[in-house]
């Protein structure tokens, strides 16, 4: 073996590694996933069954966000593919970004994204929006509906009356 084909072979290794441990770091608390330090993720069995909340996402994505950012966060003349865009940002990051919105102008664009905090549509699901366009960042979603979900928890259902206020 040549030293490019062992060290080829050791970047595999390497990242395979770190890609386990990871996915080792998830936790899992009434049905919704997060990483070591807190951040809200996905969760796909061998199946191919994705965590409730990811599903969530992508209705909530498909309901609210993709008329602008594209199907399946693939993005459009009008607006950034968002599945590229959560690759560079973190959870903290993209919430400021949906609650507040982003300008950005320049001498060959234009763009506004507006500020998302107040829509309930948006708000109450922006974990599952985040998680699903990880997962379709991560490459471990395809494009379209998910074929196969987890059931919805009791925990989403609660959360989901507070958050718009019935009782």
């Amino acid at each position: 073996m040549t030293r490019a084909g062992i060290a080829l072979a050791f970047i595999v290794y390497l990242m395979s590694s770190l890609q386990a441990g990871a996915e080792a770091a998830k936790t899992e608390k009434d049905g919704k996933w997060e990483t070591g330090d807190g951040s809200p993720t996905y969760n796909i069995t061998a199946d191919g069954t994705v965590d409730w909340y990811t599903f969530s996402g992508f209705r909530r994505y498909h309901s609210e966000c993709h008329t602008c950012h594209g199907p399946d966060g693939e993005g459009s003349s009008y607006a950034p593919a968002l599945v590229q865009s959560v690759k560079a940002l973190s959870y903290p990051e993209f919430m400021l970004i949906v609650a507040t919105g982003r300008q950005e102008v320049d001498t060959a664009k234009q763009s506004k994204m507006p500020a998302l905090g107040n829509n309930l549509n948006v708000s109450c699901y922006i974990e599952d929006i985040y998680v699903y366009l990880k997962a379709r960042g991560d490459g471990v979603v395809p494009r379209g509906r998910p074929a196969k979900r987890a059931e919805k928890p009791a925990s989403a259902e609660k959360h989901e009356k507070d958050c718009f206020g019935d009782k």
